[in-house]
């Protein structure tokens, strides 16, 4: 079910007036709100709903058995276990295809022949997000930082479906807080939340469908077919359609939750404008790069060996954290990129003698421009079918300069324009536009958030995209 279709809309108008009838009765509530997550995630299709099920009853169980044990080594153990059950079931749905090609191409180089089976398994949407969110709350339980809820709770924080499909990814201690007490209607900021929706949505109707058709997917597509100033805006158009995509997502995803009474954390804060890849990092799928570092990085070691042993935990992340995005040899090579950077940049101030400087002027400038580059490079091999064809855009991207580019039109440039201009504007300018929102009755704030989703609808290409990120 998508956020920007009628289906959905029919769909919240239900859930929300019924979610705060019967919030005051959480033994009532939580029901309710599992039910109306199975229904959402159902809409795609409703085998797919075990799963979900499977996930919760599976890390329940090991939080539980892991809580009750105080012996060091049953609790790794435990916890091994229940980790090693949600890494299975994700590679099982997302790698398996991907692994068995990747051998088959390995023994095949070495003069092999080994039949193995494709089997085209269906990705379920959503399960890389709430694999994670299942493995923070057992991890949390182990660590002591978290105690487990009841099986109730813990299945609405799982399936809570503002988040559900396309995250943000959300910790137990930033939303299971906040089922144990109910929400006040009188104190939902529907202004933010309003604001949000309409921004959400705008990005991905309107900027992120629009770069898609009109030059993004063209050239993609087809690379040898187009010329260099239509290869070199393409991959720009690239970087602000899937930043738009997310970023609506998730605004959309924040905005529907503040109605239901709920806080999530925010997901991205103007990357773009960005003056380093670790402080790119620090702005592009906040939650993501949060949880890569708590469960990823610092149980490798963090920083604390050796520069050597450093510099290996940073690109170990990142490769894992490319191959979550995608089961592709292309998205491990985005991640290598993102990670040879973050250890280059290290590398840098680690040298002897080193001294930060604040960035002013002309140096954050360059800066931000060489970190953009550098985002917009990786972002060939995310968005290439193969190899091949990232090749083929890198290729054209430097020998078909003074060809037509029919492509590259007003519109597109605008829409980059836009994409990119607007994550410059000052932090109070959002705050105001709220505020003054905010004075407004709700009723007509109402209005106005839905004379822009007609008006977005209208400027967007018809239909509606599925979401980016629904496939990783």
């Amino acid at each position: 079910m998508l956020f920007p279709t009628a289906t959905f809309a029919i769909f919240f108008v239900v859930v929300l007036p019924l979610s705060w009838l019967l919030m005051p009765r959480g033994e009532r509530w939580r029901p309710f709100i599992i039910a109306a997550s199975y229904v959402f995630y159902s809409a795609w299709d409703w085998r797919f709903v075990f799963l979900l099920a499977f996930s919760t009853v599976w890390n329940q169980l090991f939080a539980r058995a892991i809580y009750a044990r105080t012996n060091v080594a049953q609790r790794k153990l435990l916890l091994a276990l229940a980790v090693a059950g949600d890494v299975a079931l994700l590679g099982y749905f997302k790698y398996y295809d991907f692994f068995v090609s990747s051998t088959h191409n390995v023994f095949t180089l070495v003069g092999l022949d080994v039949p193995l089976s494709i089997r085209s398994i269906v990705l379920p949407v959503g399960i890389s997000f709430f694999t994670f969110m299942a493995i923070s709350y057992v991890v949390d339980t182990y660590r002591g930082d978290w105690q487990p809820v009841s099986f109730g709770k813990f299945a609405a924080y799982l399936s809570f479906f503002p988040h559900l499909v396309a995250g943000p990814i959300v910790r137990p201690g930033e939303l299971l807080p906040q089922f144990e007490t109910p929400r006040d209607p009188r104190y939902v900021d529907t202004a933010r939340a309003f604001f949000l929706i309409g921004t959400g949505l705008f990005k991905k109707v309107v900027i992120a469908n629009y770069l898609a058709s009109a030059i993004v997917d063209p050239v993609f597509g087809a690379p040898n077919q187009h010329s260099s100033l239509e290869t070199l805006v393409g991959i720009y158009g690239y970087a602000v359609q899937i930043y738009a995509d997310f970023s609506g997502y998730t605004d959309m995803a924040i905005g529907f939750a503040l109605l239901l009474g709920f806080r999530f954390p925010q997901n991205f804060d103007s990357p773009y404008a960005a003056v380093s890849i670790q402080d790119f990092w620090r702005r592009w799928h906040m939650t993501l790069s949060r949880w890569l570092r708590d469960y990823v990085y610092i149980p490798l070691g963090g920083n604390r060996g050796s520069r050597l042993f450093t510099y290996r935990n940073l690109m170990l992340t990142m490769l894992i954290g490319g191959l979550w995005h995608g089961a592709g040899w292309t998205f491990v090579a985005w991640g290598a990129i993102h990670g040879s950077a973050l250890v280059a940049e290290r590398w840098w101030r680690d040298r002897p003698g080193y001294v930060e400087r604040p960035l002013t002027g002309l140096r954050r400038a360059w800066h931000r421009f060489l970190t953009f580059q550098i985002v917009c490079f990786a972002w060939i091999f995310f968005r290439a079918d193969s190899f091949a064809d990232a090749r083929d855009v890198i290729v054209r991207l430097f020998t078909a300069w003074g060809q037509a580019s029919p492509l590259v039109t007003g519109g597109a440039l605008l829409a980059i324009a836009v994409g990119i201009g607007s994550q410059y504007l000052p932090p109070r300018f959002p705050l105001m536009v709220m505020a003054r929102f905010s004075r407004l009755p709700v009723p007509a704030q109402a209005v106005v958030l839905s004379f822009g989703l007609l008006l977005a609808n209208a400027m967007g290409p018809e239909g509606v995209a599925p979401f980016i990120y629904f496939r990783f």
